[in-house]
């Protein structure tokens, strides 16, 4: 067999792995992406002040089902934040040295920043913003009024990202991963990136919402309309959120 599939399997294998930036003595990253402190950021509703919303786990699963037609309702900011908050919401902080959260991750790495691409959000300006999720809260990014068309393009014109509510855009920091596992890190990131968006689908049902993941899109372009470099920060996944 051949290709660069074929490849990366076959040279991501533990025997090949030579000692990680962890054993080698190296410092360890830092657990959330700095930000410039001076733009204020939008505190979200603690988690235990939530609304209670719930719905039983078997319906949740057989319900669940890819859903690209969404309604032109907005979402409230609690049930964003509710979203945010199962999807990579932290629990707690072990002496700076890795985050529990509400999904498994290889490692407690965690490696993964979520962009938001807002569209109706109530109480949201429409624009890129990101989720501190050691602070929970949101940092606005680009306000830019074609940032969710750009994000369309990008996405292969796929209408239903247009059309969304909100748009979740998870971004690997590959230092986080990689400082444990090297070059086998790279499987695990998107292991973990089914972790967070299976999340995002059974938590959607739960306040009427539909998801749609995304995986088909242009790695370049989406990464520079994020404003990322595409080499140690890059888009890995995406998706779209609407009411039903």
């Amino acid at each position: 067999m051949d290709g660069i599939g074929y490849e990366f399997m076959e040279k991501s294998k533990n025997k090949y792995m030579s000692e990680s930036f962890q054993k080698r003595g190296f410092p360890q990253p830092p657990l959330e992406l700095p930000y410039e402190t001076s733009i204020q950021t939008i505190p979200l509703v603690p988690s235990e002040q939530l609304p209670p919303y719930q719905i039983e786990l078997k319906t949740a699963i057989e319900k669940r089902k890819t859903l690209r037609r969404y309604q032109q309702t907005s979402l409230s900011l609690e049930e964003l934040t509710y979203l945010l908050w199962i999807t990579q919401g932290v629990r707690e902080v072990s002496e700076t040295t890795r985050t529990s959260r509400n999904v498994p991750s290889a490692g407690a790495r965690h490696a993964f920043e979520t962009y938001l691409v807002i569209n109706r959000v109530d109480g949201l300006n429409p624009g890129l913003y990101r989720y501190l999720s050691i602070e929970h809260a949101l940092l606005p990014i680009n306000a830019d009024p074609e940032i969710s068309r750009k994000v369309f393009q990008a996405c292969l014109n796929q209408q239903h990202v247009l059309n969304s509510a909100v748009t979740f855009v998870w971004v690997a920091v590959k230092e986080r991963m990689y400082w444990r596992y090297g070059e086998r890190g790279y499987r695990y990131l998107y292991l973990d990136a089914g972790h967070v968006c299976q999340n995002l689908y059974l938590g959607a049902e739960a306040v009427g919402c539909g998801v749609c993941a995304i995986a088909a899109f242009e790695d370049d372009q989406l990464n520079t309309v994020l404003g990322l470099d595409g080499d140690n920060h890059f888009a890995i996944y995406l998706g779209s959120v609407g009411k039903r």
